[in-house]
């Protein structure tokens, strides 16, 4: 017989894995349950929730290969639909987008349909639900954003359409004056690329990791330097979440690199201190050279002014320290 302990709050409750029954937890404000998984005895195959882009499916799959290369198992992927992928013709920005691509994930790892799930970590909310943790960031790719067109950065004159569904890249744009004409511009990574090669837009601006991760790196014109277009938080890593109180904690912990860790830790940390998502345009970068964690990040205005720009440096053991530090001296920016 297996017993697994649950704990809410002040609220603990038993479930018996041989037993029909579900638990049901309360903490006043919500209601939780745990779903019995069928599992037969010999058998605990982990299962990985994932949204259904081909880049999330790429992201996954590289996730489970590595756990597989660990636990000598296959991992069972669990492909769930976010609120984020229905909205196709509206500016995230222009809306409450916290968890707009994560939500439904965290909810089947919470009622326990999913062992674990991988997001792009830019998408995970700061204030994740409190019964879930980030228990490893893979080795990070470039976080740096790219320009994809027929058209160089320079050959782009005034009046050029840029195709993005970003605040942070229409600032930046702005801000370098470059007279372009923005226009909304949403999909997934293939939709955006052929939507600019059928000329829909003369360019758009993505990010590098994306392209890499799919082997499309022919599409990319030029790479923007992180001061020129600061990236957002958490830009080219990758989130894996599972329950605090999961026995799959260890095994998932394994795939974690400690330099991506704390470099997004960093990143997050200020966005977490200043309470802001993709509603403001913010770029964070951390990186860490010559054994120091260099945290640079641009806080701008709509039309493109930079309102602050702190760069500080520390130990990468001072990862947290140094958001809170940025963002305390950008507060009075917002």
């Amino acid at each position: 017989m297996t017993i697994i302990k649950l704990k809410l709050k002040k609220i603990t409750s038993y479930y018996n894995l041989n037993s029909k029954k579900r638990i049901i937890k309360k903490d006043y404000k919500k209601r939780t349950i745990i779903k019995k998984r069928n599992i037969k005895f010999g058998e605990d195959q982990l299962i990985a929730g994932t949204r259904g882009s081909n880049l999330a499916v790429v992201q996954t799959n590289y996730i489970k290969n590595s756990l597989s290369s660990i636990t000598k198992e296959d991992v069972k992927l669990n492909i769930i639909k976010t609120k984020g992928d229905n909205i196709t013709n509206s500016q995230l920005y222009n809306m409450d987008s916290k968890g707009l691509f994560t939500r439904e994930l965290d909810k089947a790892v919470l009622e326990e349909e999913v062992d674990f799930a991988v997001h792009s970590l830019k998408d995970v909310p700061t204030d994740l639900n409190e019964d879930l943790e980030i228990v490893a960031v893979p080795p990070r790719v470039s976080s740096n954003d790219v320009l994809v067109s027929k058209y160089s950065w320079n050959e782009l004159e005034t009046g050029a359409t840029l195709g993005s569904s970003s605040l942070r890249r229409e600032a930046f744009c702005n801000h370098h004056e470059k007279g372009l004409e923005l226009k909304p511009l949403r999909g997934n990574i293939e939709t955006r690329i052929q939507k600019t090669l059928d000329g829909e837009v003369d360019a758009t601006i993505m990010a590098e990791a994306g392209l890499i991760r799919l082997g499309l790196e022919k599409y990319i014109k030029n790479r923007f330097s992180i001061e020129y277009m600061t990236p957002p938080a958490g830009q080219g890593a990758i989130a894996v979440i599972t329950r605090k109180d999961s026995d799959k904690k260890e095994t998932l912990n394994k795939l974690n690199d400690y330099v991506s860790y704390q470099e997004v830790l960093a990143e997050k940390t200020l966005l977490n201190e200043l309470g802001v998502g993709c509603q403001w345009p913010l770029g964070s970068s951390g990186k860490l050279k010559n054994d120091k964690l260099r945290l640079y990040s641009v806080l701008l205005s709509k039309e493109g002014e930079i309102l602050s720009k702190v760069c500080l440096e520390g130990s990468i053991r001072e990862a947290s320290d140094l958001g809170k530090k940025t963002g305390n001296m950008m507060k009075e920016y917002l």
